[in-house]
């Protein structure tokens, strides 16, 4: 019987749409707010009642979230049912759980007796904070309340000792889904911050270690728990990710309004629904909660601590920098540092001496440099500026640091602009973090290649600066529109900054450099020929000098390590690190490297040549024009996406030498590949009409495409730049278009920024006049 019962539960609706409203099942009214989520868990208790009968030594209790009255509408029911040891136990438990899943309602469920229960509690941490939610519903109130109270005082007593555990789960559950304050497309239950979170503090407050449930943080959970109640009804099933197109229509609900530029609030009506309101909201209940179970922690090693101490209660005080000493585990203010007027670098220091030692600042010392500490004068004094460069250069000591000093009010003493880029979201697929997050993240990865650089603190803070300019004339706004360029708005904003904290000029204007060329490098290498003497030589005169290049290549390789997987491959390090490569031979010896020669393969011995080398595709055959589209249309015929194409004519000969990536992470059948590359360069009628086929079958939808022309941008060519959504075939369709309209392409270039490209083809030939152009165009979009 108990596994037919598990099956049965298995097999009970999942997350999909399936799962039914539980306010229909209830018949209550839906809604956000306490009182609709207690009148949904009363309307349950009345129906499981009519679902139990009266019978001495049984009782259904309510665990999870109807045992906290906090029903979710597209929730799930967690229930016990508990017994003295009566007999019958098989046959009444299918009489309870059958309505339920007749209902199509997702049951945990389990029974057992007090002791089980408990002895369950004593093995499976997990148990014993599910037991501390436990509610009476139906059946023996007096069973049931010796379970709540038994369960209550087990806690109480073992809880110092199950704690590393749970901390343990709940530190792989942080690693598993990230912080909840910092992400994009945050778990409203699972991320660090979450309401998972809540639990724990709740299960620690009960334990008496620490009051962990004070007024802010009950006021962040009841936040939550409403975003995740609109986010339910929302999208119409049980999920809580909260994701970006469900944003709006979450805020709209919870009516959370834009701000007009005259000031109005939300409260009066004004503005329209906004997403990115919502999510700098969550942001900060997370981090409240985030903070207080960071509290929570260190109060319960202190605890464990002071227990392995027995006796002696004398703690050492550790001094681990000027003015800083370690206190149990925290640190704290030397007494010299109290008393006199402090120092108004003493902020940073501390906060410096907590990133480099990995140790926690104690609360009360945050609590009273934000009361006291004073203002750093103007420009900063040499100690200041030294301990925010070591602050930011201690690698994964800074995230934490950071984060403190931000929760106390600190850090928008050092730097006013924080306020603006707090909690900002980044209306980008790529980006995995809010603004703030990133930019301190990208101080983080900048740290491992400071020596690589002959200024790291130039690096570090060029780091933590180059997006400032982000959430300007429309970014990050609710029109998700970013018509300025970030880089442009950020260098003067960022020279600012520099000046600020006393540097001198030339050092402010480098700083202001970086900021504006931090896309420089990426963007060139894979949209640019790197080949082509025009691309060195613009680069070469925009950075100016060696030095500013190391910078900058450091800093891109930060920023991609900040933003997320899908902003860097080994494909993209070798590009940048080609052209860091060139143009640093352009600036040290003032001559252009000449261009690749070709692969002595490809010009040698009879035609085709097909030659097949990890991520390399060559093919030589006899010239021709649409070599190239062929090619690419065989390569998206056996799902490979073209990274970067090169077309050249020697002696006679069509050359073409691509790039490529599996599309979906698997690599084809070289033989067959190689087969259907022979026949198609020779003129294979049916590998061509199977090409059409399949390209015409993935053609894909988005946004309008547009072209964009540059004149100067080559030695020998024009660029026409294709912006468009990203689709199979791609590449081989307007490759085939610019061949029919009579345009001669010589290199390609694929950059892919989530769902949509830019790719750069290289026409070969004078500028054309604006008919031709439009004419070009037009057959481009066409394809596309």
């Amino acid at each position: 019987m108990t596994s037919l019962i598990k099956r049965n539960a298995s097999d009970s609706a999942g997350d999909g749409g399936a799962i039914p409203l539980i306010n229909e099942v209830v018949g209550v009214p839906g809604g956000m707010g306490e009182g609709a989520r207690v009148a949904r868990a009363e309307a349950f208790d009345r129906w499981l009642a009519t679902l139990l009968p009266g019978r001495d030594g049984v009782a259904l209790v309510a665990v999870g979230g109807l045992g906290r009255r906090q029903c979710a509408p597209y929730g799930d029911l967690d229930l016990v049912l508990l017994h003295a040891g009566v007999p019958g136990m098989d046959e009444l438990a299918p009489k309870l759980w059958y309505p339920i899943w007749d209902a199509r309602l997702r049951l945990d469920h389990s029974v057992r007796t007090v002791a089980e229960a408990l002895s369950v509690a004593q093995d499976d941490v997990k148990v014993a904070l599910g037991l501390l939610d436990a509610r009476f519903v139906a059946g023996d109130r007096e069973l049931a309340d010796t379970l709540v109270r038994t369960a209550t005082d087990h806690w109480r007593r073992t809880a110092v000792r199950q704690l590393p555990a749970l901390r343990e789960i709940t530190t792989a559950r942080w690693q598993a889904h990230g912080e909840l304050a910092f992400l994009l497309e945050g778990d409203l239950k699972e991320a660090a911050g979450g309401l998972r979170d809540v639990g724990i503090l709740r299960a620690i407050a009960t334990a008496g270690i620490t009051d962990a449930l004070r007024p802010a943080v009950r006021a962040a959970h009841l936040r939550l728990l409403d975003t995740r109640d609109a986010l339910h009804e929302q999208t119409g099933r049980r999920v809580d990710r909260l994701v970006a197109q469900e944003r709006d229509g979450v805020a709209a609900r919870l009516g959370l309004r834009q701000l007009h530029p005259n000031g109005s609030d939300a409260a009066q009506g004004a503005g329209v629904a906004d997403g990115d309101v919502l999510l700098r909201r969550v942001a900060g209940d997370a981090r409240t909660i985030s903070h207080a179970l960071d509290d929570a922690w260190r109060a319960a090693d202190r605890l464990r601590s002071g227990r392995r101490r027995g006796g002696d209660h004398r703690l050492v005080r550790r001094p681990v920098a000027r003015d800083v000493v370690e206190h149990d585990g925290e640190l704290v203010l030397a007494r010299t540092a109290i008393g006199a007027r402090p120092d108004p670098s003493l902020s940073l220091r501390v906060a410096a001496a907590a990133a480099t030692t990995r140790l926690p600042i104690a609360r009360a010392t945050c609590e009273w440099l934000a009361a006291y500490c004073p203002p750093l004068p103007l420009p900063w004094p040499a100690e200041a500026r030294a301990a925010l460069i070591t602050l930011l250069g201690a690698g994964t000591g800074l995230v934490p640091a950071w984060e403190t000093c931000d929760r106390y009010g600190l850090v928008d003493g050092w730097l006013p602009e924080w306020t603006r880029m707090r909690s900002l979201p980044q209306h980008n697929p790529v980006h995995r973090y809010t603004l703030d997050r990133h930019l301190v993240q990208t101080a983080c990865e900048a740290s491992r290649h400071t020596r690589e650089v002959d200024r790291p603190d130039l690096l570090l803070l060029g780091a933590l600066l180059h997006d400032i300019g982000k959430g300007f004339s429309g970014e990050g706004t609710a029109g998700r529109h970013e018509p300025a360029d970030h880089s442009t708005v950020g260098a003067p904003l960022a020279e600012a900054v520099a000046a600020r904290i006393g540097l001198p000029a030339p050092e402010v204007a480098l700083i202001g450099t970086l900021v504006r060329l931090h896309l420089l490098l990426p963007d060139v290498a894979t949209r640019r020929d790197l080949s082509d003497p025009v691309t060195i030589a613009r680069v070469a005169e925009q950075v100016g000098g060696p030095a500013t290049l190391d910078l900058l290549h450091g800093l891109v390789r930060a920023d991609a390590a900040a933003t997320g997987p899908a902003a860097w491959s080994d494909w993209k390090g070798r590009l940048v690190a080609e052209l860091v490569a060139r143009v640093h031979t352009a600036l040290d010896t003032g001559v252009l490297p000449a261009p690749p020669a070709p692969d002595p393969a490809l010009v040698v011995g009879p035609l085709p040549v097909v030659h097949l080398s990890g991520d390399r595709v060559a093919v030589a055959a006899a010239d021709r024009r649409g070599l190239l589209s062929t090619v690419a249309g065989c390569l998206a015929l056996h799902r490979l996406e073209v990274l970067s194409a090169d077309a050249s004519t020697v002696d006679g000969r069509a050359l073409v030498e691509c790039r490529v990536q599996p599309r979906y992470g698997l690599a084809p059948e070289p033989i067959a590949l190689v087969g259907d590359l022979r026949r198609a360069v020779a003129g294979d009628v049916s590998v061509t009409q199977r090409l059409r086929g399949r390209a015409l079958a993935a053609r894909g939808s988005g946004a309008a495409p547009r072209v964009v022309w540059h004149r100067e941008a080559a030695t020998d060519a024009v660029l026409l730049e294709l912006r468009a959504a990203d689709a199979a075939g791609l590449l081989y369709r307007v490759a085939c278009a610019l061949d029919e309209a009579g345009a001669q392409v010589r290199a390609a270039r694929i950059c892919t920024l989530g769902g949509d490209v830019v790719d750069a083809f290289y026409l070969v030939g004078g500028w054309p006049s604006d008919d031709e152009r439009a004419r070009l165009e037009a057959a481009v979009l066409a394809a596309v």
